[in-house]
């Protein structure tokens, strides 16, 4: 079955399509820093449309929607370089770029600076039990309205659309805690490796979390090529990927990726049984939920290790920056939710056009 579902929230208008054309162009130039070195001009037009839309979407009141759907599609283009897809090599050619490295920071820097103003941090003198306290009340929420929505009422085409959206991080899931394991080792690290270990299957393709999904996906008559929903996917959800990105590509960050990942491994098993409870509702079968089944299992003592063998003891290796992780939790939270508040829009445009 191809299922193509694009909503109004998800298409370009023609104006910002041709100028994701014009960025998909030079992405795929031979040596793109080598062409623009030779012909400024080439890129000066894109650069005076790239500094409109940024204004457009993180300075100008409410924002514009496409503005921001269109730096995401961007920036994540320029993100997804960072892992290895297993296609062609040339389609690395410009990993290194430094038009794209300049790109990706001027991007992130007006979209970080707008995301910074959307979260208060909940003042606390103490920080363990800031986390703790955060930590018993995500466990087992109440469910939201969109996870009642989720649970209650989406369709068979509503939970592929879900499938589908979600699919652009599920088939990579864990790819960026990969990147941060790297150097010195101690118990810390130990601990955040065993999480990956579980999450790439204890070193069986079988048993990796992806290949879960990817099942999940064929078995909801759906496609399991990764990115084949892309143009799917709502601003909301891609800000929540590229943020995982910026997080993990600078160690001064480590602290909000943490609290941020800590948010995630707590959060997943409530949040994920309302989408298999749709899916059993919807009769998907064991393999149209197993995804979801896994994660309930597993991310209860995620979520466990990650409160007492990671934020714990990095609270007394960082006493003056271990706030930085209730920054990051409580940021994790917010994008995350609207991330959902979008999918679950995006559902709704589908069933009633």
């Amino acid at each position: 079955m191809h299922f193509n579902s694009q909503t109004d929230s998800t298409a370009l208008d023609y104006t910002y399509q041709e100028l994701e054309d014009e960025f998909v162009g030079l992405m795929n130039l031979n040596n793109l820093d080598r062409v623009i070195a030779g012909n400024p001009d080439r890129v000066e037009s894109f650069e005076l449309e790239l500094e409109v839309s940024l204004s457009a979407a993180f300075e100008s009141g409410a924002g514009c929607p496409q503005a921001r759907l269109l730096l995401q599609r961007i920036l994540y283009r320029i993100n997804r370089l960072k892992l290895f897809w297993y296609d062609g090599l040339d389609n690395y050619a410009n990993e290194d770029s430094s038009f794209l490295f300049s790109l990706r920071m001027k991007i992130e820097n007006a979209w970080q600076d707008w995301e910074d103003g959307n979260n208060i941090m909940r003042n606390s003198d103490d920080l363990r039990g800031a986390l703790r306290d955060r930590v018993q009340d995500d466990l087992q929420p109440e469910p939201s309205p969109d996870g009642l929505v989720i649970r209650n009422e989406i369709s068979k085409a509503g939970y592929q659309q879900l499938l589908a959206i979600t699919s652009l991080d599920g088939l990579v899931e864990a790819s960026q805690l990969s990147r941060m394991l790297g150097g010195v080792g101690n118990e810390v690290q130990t601990m955040l490796t065993r999480i990956l270990w579980e999450e790439y299957g204890s070193g069986k393709f079988s048993g990796k979390h992806s290949t879960h999904f990817a099942l999940m996906l064929e078995e909801c008559d759906l496609d399991s090529r990764p990115e084949v929903y892309f143009d799917l996917a709502p601003w909301e959800v891609l800000a929540n990927i590229n943020h995982s990105f910026f997080l993990s590509e600078r160690k001064k960050n480590f602290l909000r990726y943490i609290g941020g990942l800590l948010y995630t491994e707590v959060s997943v098993p409530a949040a994920f049984q309302n989408i298999k409870m749709a899916g059993e509702r919807l009769e998907m079968g064991g393999k149209g939920v197993s995804y979801w089944d896994l994660h309930i299992q597993e991310d209860i003592r995620h979520g466990q290790w990650m409160l007492d063998d990671v934020a714990f003891p990095l609270i007394e290796k960082y006493p003056d920056q271990a706030w930085d992780m209730v920054k990051g939790y409580d940021q994790q939270k917010f994008i995350s939710s609207r991330a959902t508040s979008a999918i679950v829009e995006s559902i709704r445009q589908l069933e009633f056009s």
